[in-house]
């Protein structure tokens, strides 16, 4: 069952890209769909398996490496940690690529999309079926691979090209340290096999090693290296530039790379690596800090944004903040929850952008948009949904996860604890106003679309609205089904069994009653509010933009990450590669290399050409001249 569920989504990805011109565009959406869907049937009988029966494996398919001390399989590691990750993918997938269907119609290159989605699919559950950091290495790359084909789709548009370079290269920064990370693993354990190395770490909590002139704890340098490979792949703060940008591919692609796939990698590399990190104080200091600060930062950004797939994309930004600090102060299974309820309810908000752009003929400025609620009833509220889900409205799935989180910080009772839960509440707040700005603007209000006419807008097909309807039930009843199962007090160290290591065992004392309730109070008010700033009274927020124009353009400008880095890197880069190009290249190695040789060469043989006269009695002269010269060599001899 394992090998059918893994190997399906890649037997698709070689159907359609091969053989799709033979079997046409919808045999191969068909196929690739089909396979990817079993995929999502068999994860949810395998985490059926693990739940109520306690099922665990670790299947050799073959040996992959074995060289010295190296000894490497191919496997599929199936426990907790896992298959909670195989129903995320695998389910989310299948909706994703269900949906592309209706949403790639009039795409000519639907077999060429199809086959990238699933590619992308078998190298994500390749990684979150490894059993060593080797074949984590091979997933984690494959996915950023096939991120680029996705992100590029569109590769006629320079804007695409562009965005899946960015991002190819911003997470090639992260993969540098999470390569260091793997080599410093092997050089001090002898195996790259978690089991193996997670055994050996209580031992060598006190080894130290010289690191740029620094003498450094073993553990505490592994996992900061670590994290640096998750930071790039989750868009953390410093390295979150390309995320924003990746919504230059189509709207699927960012459903499945930024709602439950590759941006949430570095989130399960973090738990799944919790023996080595609960070792490791100062990480998850590094951790919470970096999480709370992405979370608020991505926040305030999203305040201001007028593409709706960059809002949403901001919004993934900082909901995995709150992640990266649940599992700082040291809740892994709180930070897998979010994780699990986020994959819904992003991927809802995702796809029901994806309806209202595809009925909008391309447009994505919300400020073009507005008062087509009527036109588009099913996805206005499909939408409303999955807003209230991410801002963390009662009952709904948001609401169990982010409170959770808020919860465990301050339970920490430490001060970086604390510090996390006063940003988490003030980024929920901010999440609350963006995201009901996000829906006002585009469903209320007045029509403001100059280029179509009100009446062309169209409900979507029921091809893409029964995956959102699917996404819709999870996020509203994920939170409250399975909160007893990933966080209860009595079950979680029972469920998570040894998927997460607990050094010691979370806080089983309750919050006070003003941190439960002060989050839902402050999304709940943000409803109203938002009404008033955004539709009631425009002239407020038109006030509050021209007062501070300095700050709104800090916040449009995503706090000039973007011309920070153009300034201090790629300006530089660009500049020593044309001095490379110019002067040394040109000018130095190809004037005095293969093209001054090849020149002095063509100039000396344009000289004797000339002695080729035909004249014999010039041949004569040449052949005296040479004689002698010859016999004056031998008499000075």
């Amino acid at each position: 069952m394992e090998y059918t569920l893994v190997f399906l989504p890649l037997l698709g990805s070689i159907i359609s890209g091969f053989f799709g011109r033979y079997i046409g565009d919808r045999n191969s959406e068909i196929v690739t769909s089909l396979f990817v869907t079993i995929s999502a049937v068999l994860s949810l009988i395998i985490f059926y398996e693990v739940t109520i029966n306690n099922y665990e494996n670790n299947l050799v398919i073959t040996t992959w490496m074995n060289s010295g001390l190296l000894d490497v399989n191919w496997s599929i590691k199936v426990d907790t940690l896992s298959s909670v990750m195989l129903v995320v993918v695998c389910l989310v997938s299948s909706i994703v690529h269900i949906y592309s269907i209706g949403y790639m119609s009039h795409d000519p290159h639907k077999t060429r999309f199809m086959a990238y989605l699933s590619l992308f699919t078998f190298a994500m559950l390749m990684l979150v079926t490894s059993d060593n950091f080797l074949q984590l290495f091979f997933g984690w790359e494959g996915v950023g691979l096939c991120s680029y084909f996705l992100i590029g789709f569109w590769f006629k548009k320079d804007s695409a090209n562009a965005a899946a370079i960015k991002a190819f290269i911003v997470n090639r920064v992260g993969d540098f340290g999470f390569a260091l990370g793997i080599f410093l693993i092997f050089y001090v354990f002898g195996t790259v096999n978690y089991d193996e190395v997670f055994s050996q770490i209580p031992q060598s909590i006190n080894k130290e090693i010289s690191f740029l002139g620094m003498n450094l704890k073993v553990v505490d340098l592994i996992c900061i290296l670590l994290f640096i490979g998750a930071m790039g792949k989750s868009a953390q703060f410093l390295l979150h530039t390309w995320l924003p940008d990746a919504m230059e591919g189509p709207t699927p692609v960012s459903a499945l790379i930024h709602a439950a796939t590759m941006v949430t990698a570095g989130v399960f590399l973090v738990v799944r690596c919790s023996p080595i990190f609960e070792y490791s104080q100062i990480a998850l200091n590094i951790i919470c800090v970096v999480g709370m600060t992405t979370a608020f930062f991505a926040a305030t950004v999203a305040l201001v944004q007028n593409d709706i797939k960059k809002i949403i994309a901001y919004s993934t930004c900082s909901q995995l903040g709150y992640m990266f600090f649940a599992a700082g102060v040291g809740a892994y299974n709180v930070a897998m929850f979010h994780l699990f309820t986020h994959a819904f309810f992003k991927a809802l908000l995702f796809l029901g952008s994806g309806s209202v752009i595809h009925s909008f003929k391309g447009e994505q400025d919300i400020r073009n948009m507005g008062g087509v609620w009527k036109k588009m009833p099913y996805t206005w509220i499909l939408m409303i949904i999955g807003t209230l889900a991410l801002t963390g409205f009662p009952f709904l799935s948001g609401y169990y996860s982010k409170d959770a989180i808020i919860e465990f910080a301050y339970l920490k009772g430490n001060t970086v604890g604390y510090y996390a839960v006063a940003v988490g509440i003030f980024t929920a707040l901010l999440t609350a106003i963006y995201s009901w700005r996000l829906i006002f603007k585009t469903f209320h209000g007045n029509y403001e679309n100059k280029k179509l006419k009100i009446e062309t807008i169209h409900e979507s097909s029921y091809v893409m609205l029964l995956p959102l309807t699917i996404l819709a039930f999870g996020s509203i009843f994920a939170g409250f089904f399975f909160k007893e199962l990933f966080i209860g007090y009595s079950s979680s160290n029972d469920f998570w069994a040894n998927s997460i290591k607990f050094l010691s065992p979370l806080s089983a004392h309750h919050p006070p009653l003003w941190i439960v309730y002060l989050t839902p109070v402050v999304v709940v008010l943000s409803i109203p509010i938002s009404y008033y700033l955004f539709l009631k009274n425009k002239n407020i927020t038109n006030w509050l933009v021209k007062e501070n124009k300095p700050l709104y353009n800090f916040l449009l400008n995503k706090w000039y990450f973007d011309e920070l880095y153009d300034y201090l890197f790629i300006r530089p880069i660009k500049t020593l590669g044309i001095f490379f190009w110019k002067i040394i290249d040109i000018q130095t190695i190809d004037r005095f290399g293969p093209d001054g040789i090849s020149s002095l060469i063509k100039k000396l043989s344009n000289k004797a050409v000339k002695f080729q006269s035909g004249y014999i009695y010039q041949y004569a002269f040449i052949m005296l001249l040479g004689f002698s010269a010859f016999l004056t060599y031998l008499i000075i001899i």
